[in-house]
């Protein structure tokens, strides 16, 4: 079943006049969304033709994943044991055992550093790869706007959609660095939901209740009319807000977009290999849009970071307390089932060369298990994966102390984060320097080809 908030594709239902008036006078930009010209920019020269960042919002711990310490006292390496994987060195979680049977289609960087603890902060700035001077209103764009600026081609499904059950956020409010940043909300990506059984929803027609596809296309003129009727079209909030509808209406009609969003012309056995959860499903999605050609796709963990001991919102990576709970019944084990099917997966379709995936979060965790029976926020060392899209496989990058609070390798800041990004999906320094963006920074070292 395909959702527009409310609204369900299969069925007939007409819509009112009231309705009409409602969203009528935010769509300035409506009537021409079906001649629009795009201009589209030359095929990259990276080898990622997509680009799929796995977003795990609250910081994961890297102890707890993909940086174990065995060796280091209970009060820092915990309860967990390890795992050998492919990959001569490298020793995972035994939460992960499918993604360490996989690790030769996979690198890990283990020396990522961030400039602040700020869930908030932090987040904007790995996002947007900021150097951590920048003030919380006036971040770059993030890593997917820049690929949909540069990017952008003329096809129904648009070159950025994050898979997320919602605006990024904190209890300090929605992140900055999430969308165009500067460049403005022209440059957001196209907002999508997946539930855990797959029903998919796009927040920015869910006014359309009750409205057949076919049924929108045959009132497009009529919608553009009633627009100018009400004379708001230079109002400022009423042109964001059509810019979103526009870009969501043309993904809504076309077959093409149906079929991509459309997660019950997969088999049961599929959507059963990525698991019953929000992220199993919404990894599922992001395959069907790789599949599809979007050039970048961002799939949020969770809407909130945090997941408080009596407030555990939707359940982020924020793990103060009871860490390792959580960390045995739930996130190890859907990270690890979601992640490695979706390596199978793109693997037997021939998706994972010319496709880049990352996971990773705004920061790692401390080293030291806290009272609580958590890890706090650690900006200092935290880890991430990599694969696909030139990334080299079976590699550790980096490498922490024998206790996980410092790299004692060179850092990786979010600036080469996004450098790299951006070089695989083929906007190199000369299309960086013409976008002013990333014109002195350099990419991850031994990390990709």
């Amino acid at each position: 079943m395909f959702d527009v908030g409310s609204f369900r594709s299969r069925e007939c239902q007409g819509v009112s006049r009231r309705s009409l008036l409602r969203f009528g006078a935010g769509l300035p930009l409506l009537a021409a969304a079906g001649q629009r010209k795009v201009i589209s920019a030359a095929g990259p020269d990276g080898p990622a033709r997509s680009v799929l960042l796995l977003w795990l919002w609250g910081g994961p711990s890297h102890l707890d994943t993909f940086d174990p310490k065995p060796l280091a006292p209970q009060e820092i390496r915990g309860p967990f044991s390890t795992l050998s994987t492919r990959t001569p060195g490298l020793r995972v979680t035994e939460l992960f055992p499918r993604l360490a049977a996989r690790s030769d289609r996979f690198s890990i960087v283990r020396s990522h550093k961030n400039h602040t603890a700020v869930h908030r902060v932090a987040g904007s700035i790995t996002l947007s790869g900021g150097k951590g001077e920048t003030g919380d209103d006036n971040y770059g764009p993030t890593v997917g706007s820049i690929v949909q600026k540069q990017r952008t081609r003329n096809a129904d499904l648009p070159p950025f959609v994050s898979v997320t059950p919602g605006p990024l956020k904190t209890a300090l409010g929605v992140v900055k660095g999430a969308g165009g940043g500067r460049w403005g909300k022209a440059f957001d990506p196209v907002a999508v939901r997946c539930s855990d059984t797959g029903r998919v929803d796009i927040p920015a027609l869910k006014l359309l209740e009750g409205l057949k596809p076919e049924r929108l296309s045959d009132r497009r003129l009529l919608l553009g009319l009633l627009d100018q009727a009400t004379a708001r079209a230079d109002d400022a909030r009423s042109a964001t807000w059509s810019d979103n509808f526009r870009r969501a209406y043309r993904l809504l009609i076309s077959p093409e977009g149906r079929r991509a969003f459309d997660l019950s012309r997969e088999s049961a056995a599929t959507r059963g290999r990525y698991g019953r959860s929000v992220f199993g499903q919404s990894c599922l999605l992001a395959r069907r849009l790789v599949e599809a050609e979007v050039p970048f796709v961002q799939v949020n963990w969770s809407q909130y970071v945090e997941n408080l001991y009596g407030n555990r919102t939707d359940f982020g990576w924020d793990l103060h307390w009871l860490n390792f709970e959580h960390m045995t019944d739930r996130h190890g084990p859907i990270l690890d089932r979601a992640l490695s099917a979706l390596l199978d997966d793109l693997r037997d379709r021939g998706l994972l060369d010319q496709t880049l995936v990352i996971a990773i979060g705004e920061f790692g965790r401390t080293p030291k298990i806290s009272a609580n029976g958590g890890r706090d926020h650690w900006p200092a060392v935290y880890s991430s994966l990599w694969a696909g899209g030139g990334v080299i496989p079976g590699r550790v990058i980096g490498r922490s102390d024998e206790r996980a609070y410092d790299s004692v390798t060179a850092p990786v800041t979010p600036d080469m984060v996004v450098t790299t990004i951006l070089q695989q999906a083929g906007i190199g320094a000369e299309d960086r320097v013409r976008l002013r963006v990333f014109e002195e920074s350099q990419v991850i070292e031994g990390l990709v080809s």
